[in-house]
């Protein structure tokens, strides 16, 4: 049997070909599970009124393990082991797996991203099975293609990413404060904050202007949100002004994605070239 896993900060839903690993999100008091059951709104509600640290946990081996069952070519995609250990433990997994089932495939691959990457990486190796590549193929191509995404995102808020001890409480203070988006991008594994920008036209701005210095031209374009379709919508409008063959995809973040991106966030993912 032929299987797609990722890591669920790839926002992918569950489906016949595909299937969600799930990290958590907790808090002194409560966890949350990154699965299809989990309504994103109480989270989101409840972490802007709790006052105490929060935190994410990547998916143990055993879940790995129980996704890979009856895989005898499975494709893994998991977020960055920079700044996770959600690799790490689909690595495990893999070492154990493989104990048993020999003669099983595993491609297991660090994105060294999260969010649209993830998705734009499965959807890609997805593509290239279904048009019969074989999995040494896919194997070899796929670091390339991973090399070609470029991320980026405008955060209006830092205060999960200051609970979780990522970027300090002053910091986050002064962009909920002031109004100001942190406009940043995936650089080696880790957050590369590249701007502050106020004001809406200053952040879709940002977004054109960095597509074009990266070379796109007609890729694919993947947004998610959380709670702001509006600004996507906005910004879908200007890609295609400028990059009419462009191919857009606007989706609601899932659990782990709208964690850091929090409301109003927006993450962007785009084939450079």
């Amino acid at each position: 049997m032929i299987k797609f896993i990722a890591d669920s900060s790839s926002d992918l839903s569950k489906s016949e070909d595909f299937t969600p690993v799930p990290l958590t999100i907790s808090t002194n008091e409560r966890t949350f599970v990154d699965d299809e059951k989990l309504d994103i709104k109480e989270m989101l509600d409840y972490l802007e009124n709790y006052k105490g640290r929060s935190f994410t946990a990547c998916p143990s081996s055993q879940s790995w393990l129980d996704s890979f069952e009856d895989g005898d070519e499975i494709y893994v995609a998991t977020m960055t082991s920079i700044l996770s250990g959600t690799y790490n433990s689909a690595r495990l997994a893999k070492d154990i797996y493989l104990e048993s089932h020999p003669n099983a495939k595993i491609l297991l691959f660090d994105t060294l991203s999260t969010g649209g990457q993830l998705k734009m990486v499965i959807e890609k190796m997805m593509e290239w099975k279904k048009e019969g590549m074989s999995f040494a193929e896919i194997s070899e191509k796929i670091k390339d293609y991973n090399d070609n995404i470029r991320l980026l995102f405008a955060f209006r808020s830092l205060n999960n990413f200051a609970n979780n001890g990522r970027v300090s409480k002053l910091v986050a203070t002064a962009v909920g404060t002031l109004g100001i988006s942190i406009f940043g991008t995936a650089k080696d594994g880790n957050i590369a904050p590249l701007s502050k920008l106020k004001g809406e036209k200053k952040v879709l701005s940002a977004f054109i202007n960095d597509l074009e210095e990266n070379g796109f031209e007609h890729g694919k374009v993947s947004m998610s949100h959380v709670e702001n379709e509006d600004l996507c919508l906005k910004l879908k409008k200007k890609i295609l002004e400028r990059f009419p063959q462009a191919v857009i995809d606007i989706y609601k973040a899932k659990g782990l994605c709208s964690y850091y991106a929090e409301r109003k966030g927006i993450i962007v993912c785009y084939e450079k070239h």
